[in-house]
Parts: structure tokens; C-alpha cells; sequence
């Protein structure tokens, strides 16, 4: 089922479990429900995600260059890749965003094809998380970025006012 075939008897019973339990993982239960990613974000109860249009892009990762080593997530059926480092800086050329820098964290991203953006705060495995998420035209997801964590496992409070900060700016 596509995000656009989604109707309202998908839609009521997504949305009530995610407001009585808004952890897990959000892949799995869009494929419990039968919809995108994306269509689980999107029924969060409001106080966990905010979505921005996807053309700020570009504006959105410059900004998180600055936060210091993030986490950065590629979940696919198959994979999820996680990377910790510094976002290097980013420029188009060829079509693509391209972000290089002294940092694990780089490569080539098709930024045109970032329909939305998606500030999510929200329990995962029991204990808050801070992430920023950026979904294509099929609402899946192209990649994440988390707010890491301190040798305590509790978010890093810089990186989680630079979070807000940012969700407030859009």
C-alpha cells in the first residue's frame, strides 16, 4: 500500500497506537500496517514530530554541521547502517549533494528527491530520542539523523538544544 492509498481505516488504527505507545521501530510498523515510513511519521501524535518541506534540505544539514559527531542512519529492508562522526559540509554538483570532509561520515545524496523532512522526538526502546529524518516521494526513509548519546546512554543536551533550535527555525 502506498502513502497515497492510505485511507481512513489504515490511518485511525495507526494513529491510536501510536498515541497510546509511540515507540518502536518505525519501519516494522509501517510494515505491520501496510504503509510508508513516512505514514508513520506522519501520524505521531504532533508533541513528537514536526515535517518540514523537503527543499530545506541543504539548509537543514549545513546546520548540523555544527552539532559536532552525529549519528547518521541509513535503514533499508536489508541494513541498518549506522556512522558516527562530524557532518562535513555539503555542496551540489552533478546532481547531488555531495558532503566530504575529514569524517567517516560522506558520500553522494540525490537531495532532489527529498520530498520531506521530519523533526521527530520520541521514545524509542524505552528512552527518549532526538532524530532528524529525510523521506523520498515513495516515504521511505533516505536517511536519519540522530542526537548521539553520552557514556551514560542519555542524550547529549547540546545537541538536543541544537535539535529544538533547528525544529523551532522551520
Amino acid at each position: 500500500m502506498t502513502a497515497e492509498m492510505v485511507t481512513e481505516e489504515t490511518r485511525q488504527p495507526l494513529a491510536a497506537r501510536l498515541a497510546q505507545n509511540a515507540d518502536g521501530i518505525l519501519e516494522q510498523i509501517a510494515r505491520e500496517y501496510g504503509v510508508s515510513t513516512f505514514e508513520v511519521v506522519k501520524n505521531l501524535p504532533s508533541e513528537h514530530c514536526a515535517i518540514v518541506a523537503g527543499e530545506k534540505f541543504a539548509d537543514v544539514l549545513g546546520d548540523v554541521t555544527s552539532w559536532g559527531p552525529i549519528l547518521f542512519i541509513v535503514h533499508t529492508p536489508d541494513i541498518v547502517l549506522e556512522c558516527e562522526g562530524a557532518l562535513p559540509p555539503g555542496s551540489y554538483a552533478r546532481g547531488y549533494y555531495n558532503i566530504h570532509g575529514d569524517s567517516p561520515i560522506g558520500g553522494h545524496i540525490r537531495a532532489d528527491n527529498c520530498r520531506s523532512i521530519a523533526f521527530v522526538s520520541r521514545p524509542f526502546m524505552g528512552r527518549q530520542s532526538c532524530s532528524i529524518q529525510f523521506f523520498n516521494e515513495a516515504g521511505e526513509a533516505m536517511f536519519k539523523i540522530f542526537v548521539r548519546r553520552d557514556e551514560a546512554r542519555e542524550l547529549i543536551s547540546e545537541q538536543v538544544e541544537k535539535f529544538v533550535a533547528l525544529r523551532e527555525r522551520f
